[in-house]
């Protein structure tokens, strides 16, 4: 296969490696002809293949170097913010790029199949960008090609100095929260949107051909199962190759089952809450599945058991605690000539979950 186009993907990254990060670094070994940088002040403990180049950089450096390569003063106060700078990463790290034909920006929140089974030259000859779901632009990893007019994209957003120098995240580098519209078939020129996007900035001039831009859907999200990790080929169902896992529902889906691996496996399965190496339809699994279901439903017992518990004392509260209610006097005008005072018990506000319904308060 030729890989004469060289791909480079950028990171920055600050705060705290997460579980996931082991199976991303692992991903990223087996695509050896793309180089993953990362742009951090962390130190990274885990063993990095060659095409892992860490970059020390810290938060307030970066921060300077956006307004630096922006022309003006950006927002840029929270890493998570860095979301919305995506599409001018070609510019803000145009340093680190010169060397590269296409750059990418993405999440680690990945974990990589073969990346050059997709990315191959006959598309990015082609194209200029490349997209890894056909409704919308992907944060977690979409591909540019480096030159200077592609790089300045985000220019051609009516929207792009409002979003830089504003605090808030937009979702500038995708659809702006337009995902289940889109998903749903509608087309973002027909759907209000706070901000011009970079969805609407790609398909708009690619539309006018202004740009070569690639549509395709590579990618599994969600929470399927049945996907296999097999010395850097990633599948679904034992059908289908893909592109990238993204763990974006994984890694907060409830009473995930942590995995106790010290070191990354050459294969596993992942199902829809777990890390295995062995497959879903196997004995095992099986086992695991009946018993797992059976903690899950004592944890549900638990929970229900602990809010009942909290009702039961709100409700002895509200009987039995005498500074609960208050004595409050009240002047009531009959007629507009008489009135009377009569007392009334008014319930004071309680700490913590207070439960009307059992008294039925209103």
């Amino acid at each position: 296969m030729d890989n004469s186009k060289k791909i480079a993907l950028l990171y920055p990254y600050y705060g705290k490696f997460p579980w996931y990060f082991k199976f991303f670094i692992e991903s990223c070994k087996y695509n050896p002809s793309v180089d993953f940088i990362i742009f951090t002040d962390i130190k990274i403990n885990e063993e990095l293949p060659k095409n892992i180049i860490v970059i020390e950089y810290s938060f307030l450096e970066l921060k300077k170097l956006v307004s630096e390569k922006m022309g003006f003063s950006v927002s840029l106060n929270s890493p998570y913010k860095l979301c919305d700078f995506k599409p001018a990463y070609g510019v803000i790290f145009s340093e680190f790029i010169t060397d590269y034909d296409f750059w990418g920006h993405g999440d680690i929140d990945l974990i990589f199949g073969n990346i050059r089974t997709f990315m191959t030259d006959e598309v990015l000859d082609n194209f200029d960008v490349v997209c890894v779901r056909d409704e919308y632009v992907t944060g977690f990893f979409t591909l540019f090609r480096n030159n200077e007019f592609v790089n300045r994209l985000y220019e051609e957003s009516k929207d792009y100095k409002f979003v830089f120098q504003n605090e808030r995240n937009f979702v500038f580098d995708e659809c702006g929260n337009l995902f289940s519209e889109l998903q749903a078939g509608e087309s973002i020129f027909e759907l209000e949107s706070e901000i011009e996007t970079m969805t609407h900035v790609i398909k708009r001039l690619n539309q006018e051909e202004k740009i070569r831009a690639y549509f395709d859907f590579f990618v599994v999200e969600g929470v399927p199962g049945n996907l296999l990790w097999d010395n850097g080929t990633l599948s679904f169902k034992d059908q289908y190759e893909i592109l990238l896992y993204h763990l974006i529902t994984f890694k907060n889906f409830p009473h995930f089952v942590p995995f106790f691996w010290k070191k990354v496996p050459s294969k596993f399965y992942i199902g829809k809450n777990y890390f295995s190496s062995y497959p879903e339809n196997s004995a095992r699994i099986k086992f695991y599945k009946i018993f797992f279901q059976f903690y899950l439903s004592i944890l549900n017992l638990k929970e229900a058991f602990l809010r009942w518990l909290e009702n039961l004392k709100t409700a002895t509260l509200l009987f039995f605690n005498k500074n609960v209610y208050d004595v409050t006097e009240v002047v009531i005008i009959i007629d507009n000539k008489k009135t009377r005072k009569v007392k009334r018990l008014e319930k004071k506000q309680i700490e913590g979950n207070a439960s009307k319904e059992i008294l039925g308060i209103k």
